[in-house]
């Protein structure tokens, strides 16, 4: 995508969608060993620093946080950016027998958006990966996102209503929307890289910011159940 591809044309939600396209690059954020109660972070690029300098993301940024406020709980940040529900349903198997995380956070739905994909096949892989998780003995946030207007009304609202949908089915908790306050803001261009698709290091404090009430009650409730 070309930097001015978006520019002059697109208004303060089109944005939304676009901050997930980007490659197949691992993230460069540090992966810890595992750690009784780690939290496991499974997203796209919005997860993955796409763009930035490393430690400038939000889970770098909650990594942060969680030493400042003294919660000992290790980050394990498996996030690819361009990753599909279906990637992030086939890799988290391994990743549960690997890190045998206390949380999951599952930041994945805005590249099958723009790939077209059914919201059906999007829905049944969170719903899978999110009883996978559970199975596993951890704890899961869903971390919602939302498409431009030119999907149509119909589509926008039935995508944005998924995430709640599945949170629901599986008593999880849910973000409903990661980039509020970033891609809906008067002008959302001044919180995007000169790609004019990627959020700059200027969002990520307002994504944690987003993400930490719901995570913040998970890590507080007993084991195997979710945040009131």
């Amino acid at each position: 995508m070309g930097s001015d591809m978006f520019a002059g044309v697109w208004g303060r939600r089109h944005f939304i969608a676009a901050a997930l396209a980007g490659g197949y690059a691992l993230s460069g954020g540090t992966v810890v060993a595992a750690t009784p109660g780690s939290i496991l972070v499974v997203g796209d690029s919005l997860s993955a620093e796409y763009g930035l300098q490393r430690g400038a993301g939000w889970v770098a940024l909650l990594e942060k946080r969680l030493a400042a406020q003294k919660m000992q709980r290790a980050v394990v940040n498996a996030s690819i950016s361009g990753d599909t529900t279906s990637g992030g349903r086939s890799r988290l198997p391994a990743l549960l027998a690997q890190h045998k995380p206390g949380v999951v956070v599952i930041e994945l739905g805005g590249n099958d958006a723009l790939r077209g994909l059914p919201l059906s096949m999007t829905q049944d892989n969170l719903s899978e990966m999110t009883k996978a998780a559970q199975k596993a003995g951890a704890k899961v946030l869903l971390v919602g996102m939302q498409v431009p207007p030119n999907y149509g009304t119909d589509y926008a609202d039935r995508f944005a209503a998924l995430f709640s949908a599945v949170a629901k089915a599986h008593k999880a908790a849910v973000v409903p929307f990661m980039l509020k306050g970033v891609a809906d803001g008067a002008d959302p261009t001044k919180m995007f890289q000169a790609d004019r698709i990627h959020p700059r290091a200027e969002a990520h404090p307002i994504i944690l910011d987003n993400i930490w009430p719901e995570l913040k009650k998970l890590l507080a409730s007993p084991a195997g159940t979710a945040a009131p």
